[in-house]
This record gives structure tokens, sequence and C-alpha cells, in this order.
């Protein structure tokens, strides 16, 4: 039995998603043969390269886009095919000389991005070349993305493709026609580089982890060629016919729970919920004839006689985790882009981390916005602290990055304290940085023993910086506690983002502003670095979407949709509009004013000068609601 593990386009460019190398790790542990692709990083290196952005100008300029502006638009992506070479060669650290011709201008084409960025002298100086030109490089790539969606396919993104069409879908039914319609050139791309491997590694099984919105489109579009026999794929390694077909991951465990359209399974065979170790291990023995439907666990799936098999009612507690494999992705591809605004997404976007989970699961797992219903956060297990240092030499050797980024929901304090005193007792010279709460346990001793162990950055929710607020959505924090952490973190050398969110239930337009003023002195004391606001989303897991009462709203929906189940609307217990103010204008000032404080800049600025449509006491009333 073979299994072929795909992450589907698109994710991040730098650096692999972790969940093929950790499903590779543990059914490789159960004695099956195991290969993984990364379809969205091959995608992007081949998209980004003269021959094929000659070969979609011509595309266009056929006029088989159908869209205005043809010519303009394959004249861009003729001009594209000249610099792109280099481009991807700077961002992957294949000849840094190119960062002097790329940073003074004369190698890439300015277009509208590049017209539109920040003062390049004000943000990097003179010296600051090599930094500069990958800025500028990102930049270049963004644009020719951007022509390639407008001229060549309207769901492409760089980091995403067709995000829009899977993001809150209530139902099947756009998604449905974008994957029956006509392949663009973007599709049979990535069809040609399914057929490759499919035909190199003749499979029995296509696993497909979907982490995100954006991987979706890819996810079913390849799905459905195996099911419907046109990817062409031979028969299995044991020739069981074509490969069976599954699908999981981050976002079908959160937003396909409650899945009833049948339609889906014209692309799968097989949907998986939570860790997908045990029930693709299940899927395997039930596919070889070794195990029945009966042992099947936290999964659907379609019967041969086309009826689906909805109900969860084989769900096995027993929870089998793998330890990671990088081995087969293609490392060398991926790309270190610059992100200039935000030092937290930089940092998330500047070189190749290797992801890892510490530990299993929320410590915490109480507060009313988070899917704490989900077991991915609800249910926690830690490793010991030698076992983590043991994975992380592992990878470190395996990949040759010693870098990792942590994507715990919350890193716990005391098992990263031991981490960090095993790092250091094996004198080992790693870098990490990962999700934390701002708690009392960051002490200034723990502080400077986690950058001495090679921690250089930590994230975590302030949230809405009101201890009314924290103690309603049950956070475990105070702003007090929030503020002694973060000086600790700054006095360590350790940099410091925060998230933030508004618009919780019952929070007044005061509460937002005196928010905004507590994230503005953070800013001026230098103890945060970096910072995003959320506008508050109610899930159907959160405790806050569980028990909408309990603080102080009501849920709106009535029955569960049948395509995705994530977001919720809602109003005030007592009805009436969400928000007595604009809550988008508000949004508006919260970020304008967070980015410029990020910049050092407009600190000493009243709070309520952010908000040009402030009229006394309050916002203008509105009952328009939107999407985060």
């Amino acid at each position: 039995m073979k299994f072929l593990l795909i992450t589907p386009p698109l994710t991040q460019l730098n650096t692999p998603y972790p969940a093929t190398a950790v499903l590779k790790g543990y059914l490789q542990g159960c004695g099956y043969e195991v290969v993984q692709a990364d379809l969205g990083i091959e995608m992007v290196d081949r998209m980004m390269s003269p021959d094929w952005l000659q070969k979609a100008a011509r595309w266009v300029a056929d006029g088989h886009g159908g869209k205005p502006g043809s010519g303009r638009v394959a004249g861009q992506l003729l001009q594209a095919a000249e610099a792109v070479e280099p481009a991807m060669r700077l961002l992957r650290g294949q000849d840094a000389t190119l960062a002097w011709r790329v940073a003074n201008g004369s190698l890439l084409p300015e277009g509208r991005r590049m017209r539109q960025a920040e003062d390049m002298e004000w943000a990097f100086g003179t010296a600051g070349i090599a930094d500069r030109a990958r800025y500028m490089a990102t930049l270049f790539l963004e644009e020719v993305a951007d022509g390639l969606r407008e001229g060549v396919d309207g769901h492409f993104g760089l980091v995403n493709y067709a995000e829009q069409l899977a993001a809150y879908a209530p139902d099947f039914d756009g998604l449905y026609e974008a994957l029956g319609a006509a392949p663009t050139p973007m599709d049979e791309l990535m069809a040609a580089l399914l057929r490759r491997h499919l035909e190199e590694e003749r499979p029995d099984v296509v696993c497909f982890s979907v982490p995100f919105p954006g991987c979706v489109y890819g996810a079913l579009r390849c799905g459905g060629m195996i099911v419907n026999g046109t990817a062409g794929a031979a028969a299995g390694s044991e020739g069981t016919g074509r490969p069976r077909v599954c699908i999981g991951g981050g976002f079908v465990n959160t937003e396909w729970r409650q899945l009833r359209d049948g339609r889906v399974f014209q692309f799968c065979d097989f949907i998986t919920l939570d860790d997908g170790e045990l029930p693709l291990r299940r899927i395997a023995e039930f596919v070889a004839g070794q195990g029945t439907e009966h042992e099947l666990v936290r999964t659907m799936w379609r019967r041969a006689d086309g009826t689906a098999v909805w109900e969860l009612l084989h769900a096995d507690e027993t929870v089998e985790n793998g330890q990671p494999d990088f081995e087969g992705l293609p490392l060398e591809l991926y790309l270190s882009t610059a992100d200039m605004t935000n030092p937290m997404h930089r940092l998330w976007s500047d070189g190749r981390w290797n992801k890892l989970m510490m530990a299993h699961g929320c410590y915490w797992h109480r507060c009313a916005f988070c899917d704490t219903g989900l077991d991915y956060i609800g249910r926690f297990a830690a490793p010991t602290a030698a076992q983590v240092v043991d994975t992380m030499e592992r990878v470190a050797a395996q990949t040759g990055c010693s870098g990792f980024h942590f994507v715990d929901e919350a890193l716990p304090p005391k098992l990263l304290g031991e981490v960090c005193d095993e790092l250091l007792r094996r004198r080992l010279t790693m870098t990490f940085w990962g999700n934390i709460r701002f708690e009392k346990a960051y002490t200034a001793e723990l502080c400077s023993k986690l950058a001495r162990a090679g921690c250089v950055a930590v994230s975590g929710g302030l949230e809405v910086a009101s201890d009314r607020l924290l103690r309603l959505m049950d956070k475990g924090v105070t702003i007090e506690q929030t503020v002694e952490a973060c000086r600790h973190f700054r006095d360590a050398g350790i940099m410091v983002h925060t998230y933030l969110m508004y618009g919780f239930p019952t929070e007044t337009l005061q509460e937002t502003l005196d928010a905004l003023d507590t994230v503005r002195r953070m800013f001026d004391e230098g103890i945060v670095q970096s910072a995003f606001w959320h506008r508050y989303a109610m899930t159907c897991h959160s405790p806050s979407g569980l028990h909408p009462e309990r603080y102080g709203a009501r849920r709106l929906d009535r029955e569960p949709n049948v395509f995705c189940n994530n977001e919720v609307d809602w109003e005030p217990a007592a009805g009436g509009p969400q928000f007595d103010y604009d809550i988008e204008e508000v949004g508006r000032g919260l970020r304008t004013a967070t980015y410029n404080y990020m910049n050092g800049l407009g600190i000493d600025r009243p709070v309520r000068s952010w908000f040009p449509g402030l009229q006394g006491p309050r916002m203008h009333k509105t009952n328009k609601k939107t999407r985060r």
C-alpha cells in the first residue's frame, strides 16, 4: 500500500506546510510506503518562469481570457518574463549579487505596486541593499500575480487559489460551478504536475491536506481528475485500480463537520476530521480489504453504490501522532519573500522555518472567541521536553535549517521553559518563535532563558485591552499582566507581536478607543513592536457561538449550512443592530493608527483623531454587518 500526500495550491511560499510531513512520519512507522508533494510551490516554480509567462502572454493576446485590456496585460507578462528568472533566484538565496541591480531599479520593471511602495530610503537607508532588493522582488512577483489574475484566471492569488469561493460558503454552488468550467492555464499546469506525480509514484491512496480556504479549489480540482479518470492515473502499486482520494486538514476540520452536499464526493472518496493519522491508517486497511467500514474513524465517505455516509458513528478517541519527516519536499524551491509593513508578517515570510507543534491543543482552551470545541484546540496533550528537542535536532539535520516556527495555539510556559533548559543543556544553536498567552508565568527570569535558548519573537492575544471584556471572554489574563510580560520580553530582546480584536458582544465604542490608547502606550514604551486588529467573528465551535446568551448575544442562524459551517451571524440578546456606531469606520481607524504606531508615527496624536467619521461621543449608527 502506497500513499501520496499532497499540499494543494496554494499556501505560503517560504516554507512547506507541515501536515504531510507529520502524516508521512506516522504512516511510514505503520509500514506503508509514503511520498509527499507540495503542488503549490511546484506550480509557482513552473509559473514564474520565462517560457510559461510567454505562453500565458500569447494566450491572453489571442483573446482566450475574454477580458478588456488583454493587449496591456499580455505586454506586462512578456515584460515580466524577461526579469522573472533573476527575481526568483534572488528570493531563493541562490545569487546574492543580484541584490545590487534589483535595489538600484535597473533589473525589474516598475509596476503599480513599486510606484506606490513606501519610500525606500526611509525604510532601508543606504546600507540595507539585500532587504531592499528582496522587498522589491516580492513586489515584482505580486505584480506578476496581479497580471495573471486580471488576464488569465480571476481566481488566482500568489498564496491562495479561489479563496473567495470557499471562505464562508454556505452552499457548494459557486465552487461547483467553477470546478465544472473549462480549465484555465493555471488549471492545466496543476493537472500536468499532478499527472507526473501519479505516473511516477503509482499510489493506492492520494491524500490532500487542506489547511486554508485558498487550497480547497486545488484539492477538489485535482481530486476530481483522479475520481473521473482524467488525471491518467495508472493502477496503484498493488494493482488496486485508480487511487482512492482522501481530503482532510484544518479547513475541513473547521468548516465541513456538518457537510451534507453529496456533490463533494464527485471529487473525493473519503473526508477525514481532526488528526489524520488513525483515520488514514484505517482507510488504508479498508481499501486493502483488511478492515471493514465499521472500523473507520472520524471519516465521512462514499460507498460503492454512491450513497454518502455522513454520520461519524465510529469516532474513536484513540490518538496516534507521528514525527515529521520532510524527506521528498523540494526545499530548494521555497522563496524568502519580504513584507516590510509589519514586523511579524515579515518574520512569517522571511526565510524557511521548520513548522512544528510543541504540544497538541491549547492548555487554557477557555477563551470565548476561540474554537475550543474543535479537537485540535480543546484536547491538550504535551510531550516531554526531551522529545521536543529530539524532534528539533532530527528535523534540523534533515532540512539543513535550525529555525523553528512553533504553530501551537499557545505554547505551554512550563514545557517551553523545560525545552529551553534542554536546548541549553545540549548546547544546541537553534532559533525559534511561536504563539503564547501573555500571563504572569513569563517572568524576567523565564524570558531571559528563552532568549538564551534561541527565542527571537512571540505573538499573543492582547485582544480587547479591557479588563471587563477580558473577564467576560474568560481570557485568564489582565492588562497589567500582559504589559508586565511584554516588558520582560522586551528587556530580553525578544520581539513582541500582539493580536487585537474589536466588535466583541457588549463592547462599547469607548472601550474600543481605550483599547487603542493602551496599544499606543505599549508602542510608545517599546514593549510591542508589531500588532494587528481583527474584527470579532462568532463561530459555531467557540463558547460564544455555543452559548451566546452568556456573552449578551443571540445567534441568528437556524439550520446548519449544507456546505461550510463556521462563522455565524448574531445580534445583541435584546435584539436590534449589533453596534450603535459604524463598525467599519472603527476598523479602518484602528488599522491606520496601528500601522503608524509600528512606524513610530502619530504616537502623540489624540486617539479619537484616527476616526474622521467620529461625531460627538459616538459613531454614526448603522446596521451593516461584514465578514472580518
